[in-house]
């Protein structure tokens, strides 16, 4: 492993690009809008003291482009992980960034991306930028700043834990599944759902959503969060999450105190959820959901659950540590990390125009 001040930076070529963009209202990200954040990104690593930016290459090119004409004196190298346009790449890029030295990870993607790469390496500090479909993990950050912040921690400039958290996830064990008794994770929400199949893309409908458990509530976002957070707000920061049991349109007969609750499942798409309960989960504690259903993890269904099989969920504060850029900043300028830096190098002349060779 590399020694030096190393950034990865990781672009999902697919995110922000599935059917949702079809059957609801969802922002298409062009990958120049992407390219442009890399190269973004790259650069402010570099202007806080990486030395080292990796990048993967990709099909696309949208990360291999975005950093060819780069020249800001750092060493910028391309990984190839032999990139399949799936949900397997993300978790590639990271184990060989991780290996070739990366302190911390910039990641543009939404709250899969994020899983994959969460499930793969843990311990690496994440600045995660939305560019997804779900985007309750990662926040919409100014990409030269979010570089910024991963050049100093891997600087040395700036230590992790000063600016870092832990984040809280939901695990998830299926009896019997999972690689017979093994975990697996969520970044924000796990959801049972009934008359469901395993791979689909669609927008949940509400009449087949049973159980919900939130690791965050988040009233001021899209999808499966504000169920919870509409209910029983919980941000990333609260020391607990939030359990909700559905029902569907027809069924109030057999549940009292069915209450409506209009939720924003999906850009410009509301609709409504019938809440049968709903209650905080102190973390650590387990819940149990019986089957039958599809087990579906920050909006992906992934497991189907046979008649009679049980899985147990937990909240716990043992999801990858996440960077708070404002508080890198504000640290950097209280130490002064800025000054008396000397000349920037750029590839772009004076006047702000790309020079001939570019």
């Amino acid at each position: 492993m590399s020694g030096d001040a190393t950034v990865g930076i990781i672009a999902n070529p697919m995110a922000g690009r599935d059917v949702r963009r079809l059957v609801a209202r969802a922002t298409n990200l062009t990958p120049e809008t992407k390219r442009d954040q890399v190269a973004r990104a790259a650069i402010g690593a570099a202007a806080a003291g990486a030395s080292r930016i990796l990048v993967c290459a990709e099909p696309f090119r949208i990360s291999s482009s975005a950093v060819e004409n780069l020249d800001v004196g750092a060493e910028i190298e391309v990984l190839d992980v032999g990139a399949k346009l799936d949900a397997g790449d993300s978790a590639r890029a990271a184990l060989a960034m991780r290996e070739a030295g990366s302190a911390a990870l910039v990641v543009l993607g939404g709250d899969g991306t994020n899983r994959a790469i969460a499930k793969t390496c843990p311990e690496l500090p994440l600045v995660p930028i939305s560019t997804g479909t779900n985007n309750v993990f990662p926040t919409p950050l100014e990409a030269t700043l979010a570089g910024g912040a991963a050049g100093l921690i891997a600087s040395g400039r700036i230590h992790r834990d000063e600016v870092a958290q832990r984040s809280k996830i939901v695990r998830v064990r299926i009896d019997g599944g999972v690689d017979a008794g093994g975990e697996d994770l969520a970044l924000v929400d796990v959801v049972k759902l009934v008359g469901d199949r395993v791979g689909s893309l669609l927008p949940f409908d509400p009449d087949k959503i049973r159980e919900v458990a939130l690791a965050r509530a988040e009233p001021a976002a899209i999808g499966i969060s504000p169920i919870g957070g509409l209910l029983c707000p919980c941000g990333a920061d609260d020391s607990f999450g939030v359990s909700v049991s559905c029902v569907a349109s027809g069924d109030h007969g057999n549940s009292e105190g069915v209450r409506s609750l209009l939720v924003p499942i999906s850009p410009g798409l509301y609709r409504t959820v019938q809440i049968a309960s709903f209650r905080r989960l102190e973390l650590g504690e387990s819940i149990r959901w019986m089957g039958p259903g599809v087990l579906a993890l920050d909006g992906d269904r992934e497991y189907t659950l046979q008649a009679d099989q049980a899985s147990s969920l937990r909240v716990v504060r043992e999801g990858p540590w996440v960077v708070d850029v404002g508080r890198a900043l504000v640290l950097a300028a209280e130490r002064g990390l800025y000054l008396d830096r000397g000349p920037w190098r750029d590839a772009l002349d004076a006047a702000g125009s790309a020079p001939d060779c570019c």
